[in-house]
């Protein structure tokens, strides 16, 4: 841009006859030369965008992962087949201090990426790295104290808390009702089954007790 302008203002001086007018644009030539001179090389584009519309295939959102941790470590484990065969530069992860995303380039024709924001705690970027495993990236995020998390985000922290808030009611038969409603909506078809049976059978015991015995 800056360099499109002091073409113009060239140009100008080259028609410009009034000595006002001229000692003007070269001012403003003088100033726009000082400027591109002192402007930063350009950045070079985002690598990863860049071979990322430069790779054939799709980009997948991994959202299956599992973590655990230790005192100094909070590790997430993402499960990629053949990530191992991989040149290393194709498995990037970018840190900041409540934050990683993780980007794995040409994977059987796919790119694969994942993002953490709002992680639980601070985490050291200059102690964090990633580990290639047999079909797995091993995420290692260092902690800044060395204390428990509860869990990996701040969005996963304030859903726990307004579930405890649902279950902590003054009924216990309705913080167990909705706590089974959650089981049941969330869970898989052996899961519903096993509720239903459980339903079925209470309520039948509900309908036996109420029966007189003399019927």
């Amino acid at each position: 841009q800056l360099q499109k302008d002091l073409e113009e203002v060239k140009e100008l001086l080259t028609s410009a006859t009034r000595k006002r007018v001229r000692d003007v644009l070269v001012a403003e030539k003088q100033k726009l030369e000082l400027e591109i001179k002192n402007q930063p090389p350009p950045k070079p584009k985002d690598v990863a965008e860049e071979e990322k519309s430069s790779l054939g295939g799709y980009t997948v959102k991994i959202n299956n992962y599992g973590w655990d941790q230790s005192d100094k470590f909070v590790k997430i484990y993402i499960s990629l087949n053949g990530v191992q065969k991989l040149p290393a530069e194709n498995v990037q992860v970018n840190f900041t201090e409540r934050s990683f995303d993780l980007l794995v380039k040409n994977l059987n024709g796919k790119n694969y990426t994942m993002t953490f924001n709002n992680l639980l705690k601070p985490i050291s970027v200059e102690g964090s790295s990633r580990k290639i495993k047999t079909d797995m990236v091993l995420v290692m995020c260092k902690k800044k104290r060395e204390e428990k998390w509860d869990c990996l985000t701040q969005v996963e922290k304030e859903s726990k808390e307004k579930e405890k808030a649902a279950y902590d009611t003054a009924d216990p038969s309705e913080g167990l009702m909705n706590i089974l409603k959650k089981m049941y909506a969330e869970g898989d078809d052996e899961m519903k089954r096993t509720i239903n049976k459980a339903w079925v059978e209470s309520r039948e015991k509900q309908y036996k007790g109420d029966i007189p015995m003399d019927i």
